[in-house]
């Protein structure tokens, strides 16, 4: 257990370490920049911050001396040429009308990053994949996902086929472009890749990045006209699998908490609303046990706030079959915490959280009971055990 947590937020970037029995934050970078996501690559010990500056748009960060200094990174921008389909934005009532248009790529956001034994991942709005093989000197477009047939095909070379079912997220100024938030790599394979896209779904790559295909069976869109069509539509909103049993995949999603046990083959929702566990943005999973998994779930998209006015932690041990709520330490009148995608992780008996209100919670024993280990932060975006 690392026993260090790297939280990034709004205005800056923090540690949570444990000092004198107590846990204690400090702002270790990017005073009052965004900040999307942090975390230590685990082969090289670096890290890496994925900034949103209000006014210098996104751009990559790293520390090599564990954050007490940090410097730009080598930037990543979309080659010339790169081109996609921008859908209308929806409606009120629904989906936009009209056919979509052709749009220069523009790096809108850096929403999350992952690794391999041999690279670094960088999920962007809108929708791009890139990959760097050289320690994060440079990074490039990942093109077998960005020219998926999915999304209109190769555009570089013409118009595609005019067509694209990837839809949008709000996760970004300036335009209702797709989202890669999630990268996960397969720990017995580091050629299998999965992905998650708001909204796209869920795709894998066996071979590297050469090749996609959807792993959406089983996902249900409440909202749409064909819920369970291959791709159209779905909205994961974090995606974790279980490291040492790697077939076993979870995910919080617009509609519900799925599960799959195949290795995102098929999945099975396994919501309880009638306790409160449906909708919500980040899940942990037991790095041992694939059955296991915990989130911290909110009352609706439409109503972004916990459940009851009380904040709790969902942990399940049996694949979903049934849930508990822990909420031991954890406030439970006049709570409106909202927890995002990448702000809860867990290391060995270690699970923290950080939410919008600027809280951040720690549990020592597996989330049966937590201890509030900052307030007052800005909103948190993400939460990292490094």
């Amino acid at each position: 257990m690392s026993g260090r947590i790297l939280i990034g937020t709004r205005k800056g970037t923090f540690a949570v370490e444990k000092n004198g029995g107590s846990w204690r934050p400090k702002l270790i970078g990017h005073t009052g920049a965004g900040v999307n996501f942090v975390a230590r690559d685990p082969g090289t010990g670096v890290l890496w911050a994925a900034l949103g500056h209000g006014h210098w748009g996104a751009k990559l960060s790293r520390s090599t001396d564990d954050g007490a200094t940090w410097n730009d990174a080598p930037q990543i921008g979309y080659p010339e040429g790169a081109r996609h389909l921008l859908p209308p934005p929806p409606t009120d009532t629904g989906p936009g009308e009209g056919a979509p248009t052709i749009k220069p790529a523009t790096l809108l956001k850096l929403w999350t990053l992952g690794f391999g034994p041999d690279a670094i991942y960088a999920g962007t709005i809108p929708g791009g994949l890139f990959v760097s093989r050289d320690g994060g000197e440079s990074f490039e477009l990942n093109r077998g996902l960005w020219d998926h047939e999915s999304r209109g095909g190769n555009l570089f070379d013409g118009d595609g086929s005019g067509e694209t079912m990837w839809y949008g997220t709000p996760a970004a100024e300036g335009e209702f472009s797709p989202g890669l938030h999630s990268i996960v790599v397969d720990p017995r394979d580091p050629k299998r890749i999965l992905v998650a896209i708001s909204t796209a779904g869920v795709f894998e790559t066996t071979d590297g990045g050469e090749t996609w295909r959807s792993r959406n069976k089983g996902l249900r869109m409440d909202y749409a006209p064909d819920p369970e069509a291959e791709w159209a539509g779905h909205d994961p909103h974090a995606i974790m699998l279980c490291h040492n049993q790697p077939d076993h995949v979870w995910q919080q999603n617009h509609c519900g908490v799925f599960y799959s046990y195949n290795g995102a083959e098929t999945w099975r929702k396994v919501s309880d609303p009638d306790s409160g566990v449906h909708f919500g943005f980040p899940v942990a999973a037991d790095p041992d046990d694939g059955r296991t998994a915990w989130l911290v779930p909110g009352l609706s998209d439409m109503q972004r706030v916990t459940v009851d006015g009380s904040l709790f932690v969902a942990r399940t041990r049996d694949g979903g079959e049934s849930w508990e709520r822990l909420r031991e330490g954890l406030p439970q009148e006049n709570a409106y915490d909202v927890v995002y995608r990448h702000a809860l992780d867990i290391d060995g008996e270690l699970l923290a959280f950080g939410s919008t209100t600027g809280n951040v919670y720690v549990s020592e024993d597996r989330g049966e009971s937590w201890h509030a280990a900052a307030h007052n932060l800005p909103p948190v975006y993400s939460v990292r055990f490094g």
